[in-house]
């Protein structure tokens, strides 16, 4: 029974390490999860909201970001529901926002929140294979019923006629022979690939963050950046490698698999046969301990043991003396 445990223990844990090992391949990618990039909206809405010291409906304000987010530029503009849904707002920073513009659920005044995530871009929203061409671009819509709120959840918006146009001006040329694509990320952090409109131009239907980007997969590496600003976490990109090194990762574990499969067996046939060889001496034991059963017989009012008569009778010498 005891070796029956064992065996399942090493079977646990051998299953245990063939998840674990691609798991933690995984997780040495450089890449930042969306609960991150979600902190970091929340925090920049909570800025965004301090700039409304006197605020006055249809008017863009810059908001200050605190120094350890130095390089994102913030702002904000509220609006009412209403006149957003007639009306729209034309060049609110980069993006135009058309008539028709639902909102759910159902506020009086909105606030929209922009965001230029400038060379943090890559740190919140890092795309493997991909090189940002621009910036990456936030709107997101929140409820403006109470300026001084914080941790507000977004709002549900949808252009129901036209689509949000978003016009680039800070856009790097992409390399000859690359197309240049437009990449959306929702709140879920999910990447959505899209042609450009126009020149630079992108459009979308939903809020999010966006950008123009290039397949850089198979694009030579560039020359290391410059050191970073203090106190700006700027990770390295070096495309092509994430690809190469992901198929090191998967081939890492499935030798370990393997190595450890093979391991797994060579202890299932050691335990057996030392089961086995324990089996057998607790066997020769048992017999040694039982040894002879002595026959009962009644002795007046008690039984006890009584050895068998003897098979061979005793013989005198004499007797074969000549």
């Amino acid at each position: 029974m005891e070796v029956v445990c064992c065996i399942r223990h090493i079977v646990i844990s051998i299953a245990l390490l063939g998840i674990i090992l691609p798991w933690r391949c995984e997780a040495q990618s450089p890449s930042i999860s969306s609960t991150t990039a979600r902190q970091l909206d929340s925090l920049l809405q909570d800025y965004a909201y301090r700039a409304f010291v006197r605020p006055r409906t249809g008017t863009p304000y810059d908001a200050v970001v605190p120094s350890n987010l130095t390089g994102i530029k913030l702002a904000v503009l509220r609006l009412r529901n209403g006149s957003l849904k007639s009306r729209g707002f034309h060049g609110f920073k980069e993006f135009d926002i058309p008539t028709g513009i639902v909102v759910q659920p159902y506020v009086k005044r909105l606030a929209f929140v922009y965001q230029n995530l400038g060379v943090r871009s890559s740190f919140y929203y890092p795309l493997l294979g991909f090189s940002y061409l621009s910036p990456v671009l936030g709107l997101l819509a929140y409820n403006a019923a109470n300026i001084s709120a914080i941790n507000l959840p977004e709002l549900d918006i949808m252009a129901s006629k036209s689509p949000i146009s978003i016009e680039f001006t800070d856009v790097k040329p992409a390399p000859s022979g690359f197309t240049a694509k437009c990449v959306k990320f929702d709140l879920n952090g999910s990447a959505v690939f899209t042609d450009l409109v126009s020149g630079t131009v992108c459009s979308t239907f939903l809020q999010g963050h966006f950008a123009i980007v290039v397949n850089s997969s198979e694009i030579s590496p560039s020359p290391s950046p410059s050191p970073s600003p203090a106190g700006i976490p700027i990770p390295s990109h070096v495309p092509g490698k994430g690809h190469h090194s992901k198929v090191w990762k998967i081939a890492v574990s499935i030798a370990g698999g393997i190595a450890g499969l093979l391991l797994l067996i060579l202890l299932v046939v050691w335990l057996a046969s030392s089961y086995r060889k324990k089996r057998k001496l607790m066997a020769m034991q048992k017999r040694e301990d039982v040894g002879e059963v002595l026959r009962m017989s009644q002795v007046g009012n008690t039984r006890v043991p009584v050895a068998p008569m003897t098979r061979t009778q005793p013989a005198i010498e004499t007797d074969y003396v000549p």
